[in-house]
């Protein structure tokens, strides 16, 4: 018999990047979910605000968690300081774009997939970045210093704080044909599996 650690590891791994099994591609807020909770970081594109690119397009990479593995709420939480510059940006700016792709699991590495193809799918979520609220920092928190423990230990003199993004649109990209968009009442109406 399985012990019950044993189980949700196996549940966890099969799940979320260690599985050739993924939602169908036309459940597509099924994906967007799936995708979300599935990603440890995407990259952020924002507006800069720094020379030599001030005014253009930029993008970094950001270390994300929709809630503890498993428990996926929908919404990204980001663990911000002051001090990065693009977060600086959306100090000035707080409409930001989010894109994550099955390409940051092991899934389209074992299928073989391009991370560019359509087949490694992918969420790109727009929306505005704000600070979560008291009612919310736990399970921020917990979202990410669950996936990514080394949070916890980073310098606390650099102002951390923790935000979520508050979408406004999700297009997915999971198959051929073009690009989809999945309403908000969609999206938070699954759960991933």
């Amino acid at each position: 018999m399985w012990s019950g650690e044993f189980a949700l590891l196996l549940l966890v791994l099969t799940s979320f990047g260690g599985s050739s099994s993924i939602p169908p591609h036309d459940e597509v807020a099924q994906m967007a979910r799936y995708i979300v909770h599935a990603c440890d970081w995407g990259s952020v594109a924002t507006i800069s605000t720094h020379p030599p690119l001030k005014g253009r397009p930029f993008s970094n990479t950001f270390s994300v968690s929709d809630g503890p593995l498993g428990k996926g709420s929908g919404n990204p939480y980001l663990y911000l300081t002051p001090l990065e510059i693009s977060v600086q940006d959306m100090q000035t700016n707080p409409e930001i774009s989010l894109a994550m792709s099955l390409a940051a699991t092991d899934y389209c590495r074992k299928k073989k997939f391009d991370p560019q193809s359509p087949l490694c799918c992918r969420v790109i979520l727009s929306g505005r970045i704000m600070k979560v609220n008291k009612a919310e920092i736990d399970f921020a928190k917990e979202a990410l210093f669950s996936r990514h423990p080394a949070m916890s230990d980073w310098p606390s003199d650099h102002g951390w704080y923790f935000a979520k993004l508050n979408i406004t649109n999700i297009l997915v990209l999971d198959y051929f044909g073009g690009i989809k968009t999945v309403t908000l009442k969609e999206y938070y109406s699954v759960k991933p599996e």
